[in-house]
């Protein structure tokens, strides 16, 4: 079992941070494009190796993000159509969400085993998650996962606030 703590900078141009495991020694780079549009971040090891990298698709009636790992796997978070509250849905993960998605605290399984926690830590300045892998070979795959989604629902609030 692997814990890793994202805690994203207050002020950063392009959405640039690090990921650490839970002796607080670095494990993951994200980087944000800064003029790119749409928006693009891509995820390294410290050894500079891309592990994923999202993509807001451009041409979609509703937001949709492109998540590609660098095993060749991949899947998409897309906003689905809803009039009163904003619904979100992950095609070809082939695992199931349970908790609560929106809120960032929820579990993923796959056929019935526990694959990893999400938790998010609240009355912080910046977006702080906890998340615990019980299987090390789905590392990235979360990683990735958590990001993306914090990325869809920074677009989320950003749209809203408009």
């Amino acid at each position: 079992m692997k814990t890793f703590k994202i805690k994203q900078k207050l002020f950063s141009l392009g959405g640039k941070f690090t990921i650490s495991d839970e002796l607080g020694l670095p494990c993951y780079q994200v980087e944000g494009s800064l003029f790119k549009i749409p928006k693009t971040f891509k995820i390294m090891d410290m050894q500079g190796n891309l592990v994923g990298q999202i993509d807001r698709q451009f041409f979609s009636l509703l937001p949709k993000f492109q998540v590609n790992l660098a095993n060749g796997q991949s899947f998409t978070i897309k906003k689905d159509l809803t009039l009163i509250k904003p619904h979100y849905s992950i095609a070809n993960l082939g695992m199931e969400v349970q908790g609560n998605f929106w809120d960032m605290n929820f579990q993923l399984y796959q056929n019935g085993q526990a694959i990893a926690r999400i938790d998010q830590e609240w009355l912080k300045l910046t977006s702080t998650y906890n998340i615990q892998v019980f299987d090390d070979a789905y590392c990235d795959l979360v990683i990735s996962l958590v990001i993306a989604i914090d990325y869809v629902k920074e677009q989320q609030s950003g749209a809203a606030a408009n």
